[in-house]
C-alpha cells in the first residue's frame, strides 16, 4: 500500500506539473489579438454546409453576412434537401441583405458517409475564389473577423489558417461540463502541443485554405468518408510541407440546450475520433488528468496512513487544477466571464477518465441521429 501511495503521489505531481505547463503555454499566446494588414484583402469564398436549425441559427448565419471586409466575399449555403427548415432562414437573410454575394445551393445526392463534407465537395466546385473558408452552422463571428483571419496568408508557404472556438451559451450543467473541456482545456492543450512541434492538424469551427493546397490532397471529395474531416484536412496539407497558422481571434459556437446524454454522446464521439487520429498521444493523455490522480491519491492516503502530508498535498494539487481551469476559462472569454462553476472541474476530469476508457472499448458513434461505425483508418460506415 505504501508503494501504491508513492505511485499515485507521483502521478498526481506529474499531472499537476503538466497542467501548469499547459497554463504557461496558454499565457504566452496572444489570445483575442486582432490584426489588420493594410492592402491585403484577397477574395474569399465561404462555404457553409447546413442541416436543421434552432433558435440561435439565424444570428449565427447573419454574422457572416455582416462582415466589414475590404475584399470580395461570396457565401454559399449548402443544404441536402429543399425542405430542410434552415432554408427558410437562409432565404429570409438573403432577402434582407440583397447586396451580399450569397446564395442557397441544394446539393443533390451528396456522396459520402460524412454528410457535411459531401456538401462541401459540391460547394467547392461552385466557389469562384482562390481562398475557401469552411465554417460550421453554429459559428458566430465579429464583423471584422475576416480581416484578421486572412492576415496569416501573407506568408506564402502558409496554406491553411484556423482558430480556436468557445462554447458561448452553455444553458445546462451538462453543457457547462463540456465548456470546461473546450473553454479551459482544449485550446490550452493545443498550445501545449505546438510547443513541441508545429501544428499539423486543423480545428473545425472555421478553416481558411488555399484552393491549390486543397486540390493537392484531392479536394473535399477525398475526405467525404472521414469523421475527423477537419483533422484530416490539416494533417494532409501539413504532410505536403505546407504551414498551418493559428489566428488569435476566437469564434463563438451557439447551440440549443443539451442535456447529459446528448453531451455524453458528443464527447464520446470526440474521444473516439481523437483515439483514431492520434492513438499513442491519446493513450498517454490520461497521465495529464489533474483531478483523477490527486483524488485517487487522497483516497489511498486516507485509507493507508495516519499522516496528513499525503492528503493535504493531494488536496493542494486538486486546488491548483481548479484554479488553473477557472483562470483559463476567464482568459478565453473576451469579457473574462466565468461560465462553469469550480465544482464541475473535477467532475469533468472524472468523466473524462470514463470517456478515455470508452474511447478504447468501442468503435460506434451517434452523429445527428445516425449510428455509425468508426474504422481504424478514421473513415465511417453506416450501422
Amino acid at each position: 500500500m505504501n508503494f501504491l501511495n508513492v505511485i499515485l503521489g507521483g502521478l498526481a505531481a506529474l499531472s499537476c506539473g503538466l497542467g501548469l505547463w499547459q497554463w504557461l503555454a496558454a499565457r504566452r499566446f496572444p489570445l483575442h489579438r486582432k490584426t489588420a494588414m493594410a492592402n491585403f484583402a484577397p477574395a474569399v469564398s465561404i462555404l457553409k454546409p447546413l442541416k436543421g436549425c434552432d433558435a440561435t441559427t439565424r444570428d449565427s448565419l447573419h454574422s457572416w453576412l455582416r462582415q466589414t471586409y475590404a475584399g470580395p466575399v461570396e457565401i454559399l449555403f449548402g443544404v441536402a434537401e429543399e425542405t430542410d427548415p434552415v432554408t427558410e432562414i437562409v432565404r429570409a437573410l438573403l432577402a434582407e441583405n440583397p447586396a451580399a454575394s450569397a446564395r442557397l445551393v441544394v446539393c443533390q445526392n451528396p456522396a459520402g458517409a460524412n454528410a457535411k463534407v459531401a456538401k462541401l465537395a459540391q460547394l467547392e466546385k461552385l466557389a469562384r475564389h482562390e481562398l475557401i473558408l469552411v465554417c460550421d452552422a453554429d459559428v458566430r463571428v465579429p464583423a471584422d473577423f475576416l480581416t484578421s483571419f486572412v492576415a496569416p496568408l501573407r506568408v506564402e508557404n502558409t496554406a491553411l489558417v484556423n482558430c480556436f472556438y468557445r462554447l458561448a451559451n452553455p444553458a445546462t450543467n451538462a453543457m457547462r461540463w463540456e465548456a470546461v473541456a473546450i473553454n479551459a482545456d482544449f485550446w490550452s492543450q493545443v498550445l501545449q502541443s505546438i510547443a513541441l512541434k508545429p501544428l499539423d492538424f486543423a480545428l473545425g469551427a472555421a478553416i481558411l485554405v488555399r484552393r491549390n493546397a486543397l486540390a493537392e490532397i484531392g479536394g473535399f471529395a477525398a475526405l467525404a468518408d472521414c469523421l475527423a474531416d477537419d483533422y484530416q484536412l490539416g494533417h494532409r496539407i501539413a504532410k505536403k510541407g505546407r504551414a498551418i497558422a493559428l489566428c488569435p481571434v476566437v469564434v463563438e459556437c451557439w447551440d440549443a440546450p443539451m442535456h447529459w446524454w446528448s453531451v455524453w454522446q458528443h464527447q464520446l464521439r470526440w474521444a473516439r475520433t481523437i483515439r483514431v487520429c492520434q492513438p499513442v498521444p491519446y493513450f498517454f493523455s490520461l497521465l495529464s488528468n489533474a483531478s483523477l490522480w490527486p483524488l485517487l491519491w487522497l483516497v489511498a492516503s486516507l485509507a493507508t496512513t495516519r499522516s496528513f502530508c499525503g492528503p493535504l498535498t493531494a488536496v493542494f494539487f486538486l486546488l491548483v487544477r481548479i484554479l488553473v481551469a477557472q483562470n483559463l476559462q476567464r482568459r478565453f472569454t473576451p469579457e473574462r466571464k466565468l461560465i462553469s462553476p469550480a465544482w464541475l472541474v473535477p467532475v469533468k476530469d472524472c468523466l473524462t477518465a470514463a470517456l478515455w476508457l470508452g474511447a478504447f472499448t468501442g468503435n460506434t458513434i451517434e452523429w445527428r441521429g445516425r449510428r455509425m461505425r468508426l474504422r481504424r483508418d478514421g473513415t465511417l460506415a453506416a450501422v
